[in-house]
């Protein structure tokens, strides 16, 4: 997949990988590979990684089975399908025409009963948000929201996981960069279906209200969303054999819960912080 480390393993029982095995396994075979199929629509299993989404939401636990059983068939924890990291990216994308409109009626609410009943069929045109705002929108979403943000953390996790979290009789084994990023992309969906769709439902008549229900509301869901990618990304770590004292990567619900609070009694609205964020994003 990307930039990772297997997992030492044994191969015909001889203890060691041989030539064409070892080359197969390297990260930059892996890495080649994946990025090969991310061009090749046909080869990927789109009905596996929606089945993947669905239990994400229902059964997390699951999905991690079936890297375990990966490991097992291909000596790789990571995926080697990009189908979930395009599906994921559609969603964004989708999802952003309706994120798009709800910015245009925060910035002018005046015009929100107009452009309500067209909501996904050619707003860019239709609101102030002119064409290119808008592919700007899509655009920083997808790679520099979930893809480059996810760098950052899956680099991040990928060194606090191997550097402090490997058993000490485990030193052989190691976590695969590409893993840390399949964690953070499965921990990413739900608090992207939860943040940029649930909450929309509620963001223009509720939320952004300007009263005590409308930041409760939309903060509440912003802790399920943040508790939820703290809850998911825990079970990818501590599904890893080889990782001890997992259960500290579940520490930061005691700040959330705090933060949380907080805001309730000083009345801050993280949903109006958002829109706000996107105003001068788009701009």
């Amino acid at each position: 997949m990307l930039p990772s480390t297997s997992v030492n393993s044994l191969s015909q029982g001889n203890g060691a990988l041989n030539s064409r095995d070892a080359a197969r396994h390297t990260a930059g075979a892996k890495r080649y590979k994946y990025l090969r199929r991310l061009f090749r629509f046909r080869q990927m299993d789109f009905e596996f990684a929606a089945w993947q989404m669905l239990y994400l939401f229902t059964s997390p636990q699951r999905v991690y089975r079936n890297f375990h059983y990966r490991k097992q068939t291909k000596d790789q924890w990571a995926r080697d399908d990009p189908a979930f990291l395009v599906l994921l990216s559609i969603w964004l994308c989708g999802h952003n025409l309706r994120i798009s409109e709800t910015v245009s009626a925060f910035l002018e609410p005046h015009k929100s009963h107009k452009t309500e009943s067209v909501s996904t069929i050619g707003f860019g045109f239709v609101l102030d948000m002119g064409f290119f705002e808008t592919i700007k929108l899509l655009l920083w979403v997808v790679f520099i929201d979930c893809v480059g943000v996810g760098l950052l953390i899956s680099t991040l996790m990928w060194f606090i996981s191997n550097k402090y979290l490997v058993k000490r009789q485990s030193r052989d084994y190691d976590v695969e960069w590409g893993y840390a990023f399949d964690v953070h992309l499965n921990a990413f969906y739900p608090l992207l279906v939860i943040l940029h769709f649930i909450q929309l439902f509620f963001i223009n008549h509720v939320i952004l209200t300007d009263t005590f229900i409308g930041y409760l509301v939309g903060n509440t869901l912003w802790l399920v969303a943040v508790g939820y990618y703290i809850y998911v990304t825990f079970l990818g770590y501590s599904a890893l054999p080889f990782l001890k004292n997992t259960v500290i990567l579940l520490y930061p619900f005691a700040p959330l819960i705090l933060l949380y609070g907080l805001s309730l009694a000083l009345g801050w609205n993280f949903t109006h912080m958002l829109c706000s964020f996107y105003k001068y994003r788009v701009k």
